[in-house]
């Protein structure tokens, strides 16, 4: 049975090649919203590739299994896939790439988990910090204030995200920066970029191995700043946005020689300041199309014998 064999091929390409083309391509910082979509539907890809090859060498390995996914197909479509041949391969297949399955949901499992622990956290330690006056509910201020030398703002995700910015903050930022900041992190907020970090996370975490993977948690950390930072810019101007994180960011020695955590944001500067030209709308609806195609095509390869046995 050739199918699964072919499904796992298509996989690995698809996890080898287009991670490369991705990072030879010069329109992601242009389009960094369509490089998103691009990459979820890559990686999307891959895993559906590995699902339809776990679920078809099940079927070949184990009649139970073969029955309940292929009960409504005729007795044609069951004899295009060869399901009767003895496959010695298809039982460690199935049960290798089932494995895999359930690992990949145990590390977003656990990110989820260290996540919410993560938040309720630095809730906790907002309370303390900037308690509750009589009256109020927890959750309820979308903008928190807090007392602090340190010029910082973040977004606590959640079912009722806030805001957070520290005095010194308020200090720094000059005229619309401070709602260039806010948009930014609102940006964030409604995009729900937090989902696309814990599962870029638990990929990455799960399978540390797998180069693709990690070079999707790379690129989901960096494509969501820009995003955002494109979401300010809209509204405030570039300038504005690139001002406010050279304040926020000036102390922290992110702009000398010597590298930092946070080594991304003297490009995002540069970015805001040099912008490239985007794509067209006609370009754009062109990769996003294309990017929408390559789940496709793993369901295309799954489906074709049966479908030809069905003329």
């Amino acid at each position: 049975m050739m199918v699964p064999a072919a499904l796992l091929l298509l996989g690995t390409l698809t996890a080898v090649i287009a991670p490369r083309l991705l990072a030879r391509s010069d329109w992601a910082e242009r389009e960094p919203v369509v490089a998103l979509w691009v990459w979820q539907c890559v990686v999307a890809a891959v895993l559906l590739c590995c699902a339809l090859s776990m679920t078809l060498s099940a079927a070949a390995a184990w009649q139970a299994v073969r029955g309940h996914v292929f009960a409504p197909a005729p007795n044609s479509v069951v004899a295009a896939y060869t399901l009767g041949v003895s496959e010695p391969w298809a039982a460690a297949t199935a049960v290798l790439l089932a494995g895999g399955g359930v690992w990949t949901a145990a590390m977003l499992t656990r990110e989820i988990a260290r996540a919410r622990a993560r938040r309720r956290k630095r809730r906790a330690e907002l309370l303390v910090r900037a308690p509750l006056l009589p009256g109020e509910e927890p959750g309820s201020d979308r903008l928190v204030v807090l007392e602090g030398e340190r010029p910082d703002a973040w977004w606590l995700p959640g079912a009722a995200p806030q805001l957070v910015i520290t005095t010194a903050a308020l200090r720094r930022l000059k005229g619309r920066q401070l709602d260039a900041v806010l948009a930014h992190e609102q940006g964030h907020a409604q995009a729900r970029h937090d989902w696309l970090l814990h599962c870029s996370a638990a990929l990455a975490n799960g399978f540390p191995q797998v180069p693709v993977f990690a070079a999707f948690r790379y690129e989901m950390h960096r494509l969501v700043e820009l995003a955002a930072d494109d979401v300010a810019s809209r509204r405030f101007g570039r300038l504005t946005i690139a001002l406010a994180l050279v304040e926020l960011n000036e102390d922290r020695g992110v702009f000398g020689p010597c590298p930092t955590p946070q080594a991304h944001v003297p490009q995002r500067v540069h970015r805001l300041l040099a912008p490239p030209a985007r794509l067209t709308a006609g370009r754009r609806l062109q990769l996003t199309a294309a990017a929408a195609l390559v789940p496709v095509v793993p369901l295309l390869v799954a489906f074709v014998p049966g479908l030809h046995a069905l003329r």
